[in-house]
């Protein structure tokens, strides 16, 4: 019984040694309903505002962008606000 259960440790200790760890990956578009970040290589291959707009609509909030970071590895950060006082309207979500 032994041997089995020592068996089965190395086959699994061999499937996770090969498996890779994925630390370094990052999504181009990573977000939830206080804001969220869009890689800059994403930002100037699609319309950033427009993709930060469609998230923060799908939570009933609106965009506020807070920074750019313009160089190969940066992001673009916004944070998804609660509609402002006075607004009759609640925020559109576009097809795309």
């Amino acid at each position: 019984m032994r041997i089995i259960a020592a068996a089965c440790l190395v086959a699994i200790s061999g499937m996770l040694a090969g498996a890779p760890a994925r630390a370094d990956w990052v999504p181009a578009f990573k977000g939830n309903d206080t804001g969220g970040i869009i890689a800059y290589t994403l930002a100037t291959q699609a319309d950033a505002r427009q993709l930060a707009v469609d998230h923060c609509a799908g939570y009933g909030k609106v965009v506020k962008f807070l920074a750019i970071q313009g160089h190969y590895g940066g992001y673009v950060s916004f944070a998804c606000r609660w509609v402002p006082y006075g607004a009759n309207d609640r925020p559109l979500r576009t097809l795309y």
